[in-house]
């Protein structure tokens, strides 16, 4: 992570522009997807230009266009689109377009973002702590509303509301003992990256036919993941939780 800090006297304010290789790396990925999308929207329509009873006239033309900047999630902006009409000025022969990236876009500087606040007697470190603070408390509201079901509410007795809002905080407040603990192993993430991780590993059951003409049924965990067992490890729990059962018919 680098950051640079500008501060504005004029607008009592400061800026903290940020630049973070991972984020790099994801907006990069997301950019060549976007572009590739609206490109291949483009060439849709130009190839459609020389194929028979296919769209040609300039006005539906502009529309289609329109519709597909509408869809473009803002890099429309970074195209130049010319549609060239025949001599009557009302059918399309030609569709032409040219990659133009605008400067202080994500195109051009993925991976910067700028943080700005009128805090101006504040030092960087403590204006970039309160952003991920922040970041954080947003997070912590989605999985309220989501995991750890806050709402909806379905109580119609004053009482029985307070039961399930503390019982969703006392959740939270679990996830957090637990996210503290993993940081302290240097093993980051929000509550659902984790969730995701510790998704992956099952509880299985295999069955065997007996010689007596019985069934034996052995239920077990899965071996977890790199990731899952570091996460095991840092919270000193058992790898293959619930042990082996084995049931005999």
């Amino acid at each position: 992570m680098h950051i640079q800090r500008v501060d504005d006297p004029d607008n009592k304010e400061v800026r903290l522009y940020c630049y973070s290789e991972q984020r790099e790396e994801k907006e990069q990925g997301i950019n060549r997807r976007f572009c590739e999308r609206f490109e291949a929207g483009l060439k849709n329509i130009a190839d459609g230009l020389s194929k028979p009873r296919t769209e040609k006239r300039l006005d539906k033309l502009h529309q289609r266009i329109g519709r597909l900047k509408e869809k473009s999630k803002g890099v429309s902006q970074h195209y130049a689109i010319e549609l060239l009409p025949d001599v009557s000025g009302e059918k399309v022969v030609e569709l032409r377009w040219t990659k133009q990236p605008q400067d202080g876009t994500r195109l051009t500087h993925p991976g910067v973002y700028c943080l700005r606040s009128n805090q101006c007697d504040w030092d960087s470190e403590r204006l970039w702590r309160t952003y991920i603070m922040l970041t954080d408390l947003e997070a912590v509201f989605r999985s309220f509303k989501s995991e750890l079901g806050l709402r909806p509410v379905y109580h119609h007795k004053e009482i029985r509301v307070d039961g399930h809002l503390f019982i969703t905080v006392l959740a939270y407040q679990f996830v957090q003992i637990i996210r503290k603990h993993l940081q302290e192993h240097d093993i980051q993430g929000r509550w659902s990256s984790l969730r995701e991780i510790l998704s992956v590993q099952q509880r299985v059951t295999a069955s065997f036919q007996r010689a007596n003409g019985g069934a034996l049924h052995i239920r077990k965990a899965t071996r977890p993941e790199t990731e899952l067992a570091a996460i095991y490890q840092a919270l000193n729990l058992d790898p293959l939780p619930g042990g082996v059962q084995k049931t005999y018919v």
